[in-house]
This record gives C-alpha cells, structure tokens and sequence, in this order.
C-alpha cells in the first residue's frame, strides 16, 4: 500500500472490503415444452399454452421432456 500511496479509506471506497455478489441462481431444468418450443420447468402456475393443451384434452404428460 505504501508503495502506491493508498490508504485504507481509499480501498473501502473502491468496494475492496464489500463481501462478494451472491452467486447466481441455477436454472431449473426444462420439464415441458410444445412443438412451438415453449417450455416450462413445473414451477409456479401452468403457462397458458400448457393449460389452453390440457383444457382442451390434452395429457400435461404428452408435453414432458426426457
């Protein structure tokens, strides 16, 4: 630090101190997807193309990946 002239303040001010940014989320496999390439990996509410399928007959297991 010395050899640079750089004082503690400083390198607080530059974020030297700040913990690391959390890493980010892992994606959640895709569990289904339509012809159009729509997809949805089961979480949270069915999306529209998946529920106008199935409302009109089809199995929510037809539209599974893998």
């Amino acid at each position: 630090m010395a050899d640079y002239g750089l004082t503690m303040e400083e390198l607080a001010a530059a974020g030297c101190f700040d913990p690391p940014p959390p890493p980010p989320p892992v994606p959640r496999p895709v569990c289904y997807r339509n012809a159009a390439g729509l997809s949805w990996d089961g979480s949270g509410d069915m999306p529209d193309w998946l529920r106008r399928a199935v409302n009109a007959g089809q199995s929510v297991e037809f539209f599974r990946v893998g």
